[in-house]
């Protein structure tokens, strides 16, 4: 009886986490110097991709003193009869919590990511992509400074805010977002009045 095994080669094409980042001052304050910024790194799909300030205890650092010293964890997995490879987040913070569109972890809570998230911490805000590959054993990470805010970008994690017409009130779904979102103004200038909670 032979018995054959699928050795992951070179030629692989890798799934690939795309780790888009912003803060409000990323400008001034260096804070993704420690980031192979523009580099794909290869990770092994067995081992955590741990991010935080601390560079001993994690895979990636934020050169930041207000991030936890490990502050969340990308874990690959498989299913079943699936070739691919999909990815949870966990938060690592005990004091800080970690939001992936809208939702709230708390401390050691992961959540299953999907094709595109919005994951925010302190001031933070990471768009995730998760473009998928064939190789098994391993996943390539590429991180990206963006020049806006994800959120206002693609609209994930904002509060909805519908205008009734004729009126000028609103009904605003905003109760399970931060208060910095719930204060924040419309996104674009136009004639409608919008109510804050």
């Amino acid at each position: 009886m032979e018995v054959f095994q699928t050795l992951e080669t070179e030629e692989d094409l890798m799934t690939c986490l795309h780790i888009k980042l912003y803060h409000p001052q990323q400008s001034s304050q260096g804070l993704y110097r420690l980031l192979p910024v523009g580099n794909r790194q290869k990770h092994q799909a067995d081992d955590p991709l741990r991010l935080g300030r601390d560079a001993q205890a994690c895979t990636f650092s934020l050169a930041d003193p207000r991030v936890s010293r490990k502050q969340l964890a990308f874990q690959a997995y498989r299913i079943p009869q699936n070739p691919g490879m999909f990815f949870t987040v966990q938060n690592l913070s005990q004091k800080g919590q970690v939001s992936v569109n809208g939702s709230v972890l708390g401390y050691l809570e992961r959540l299953d990511l999907q094709d595109k998230d919005l994951i925010r911490f302190g001031a933070y805000e990471m768009l995730i992509l998760r473009e998928q590959g064939e190789a098994k054993g391993s996943f390539e990470v590429e991180f990206e400074v963006l020049a806006v805010p994800p959120s206002r970008e693609t609209g994930i994690g904002l509060p909805s805010k519908t205008p009734i017409k004729d009126t000028g009130s609103c009904q605003c779904v905003t109760s399970s977002f931060p208060a910095e979102l719930r204060s924040q103004g419309p996104l674009e200038n136009d004639e409608t009045l919008m109510c804050h909670s």
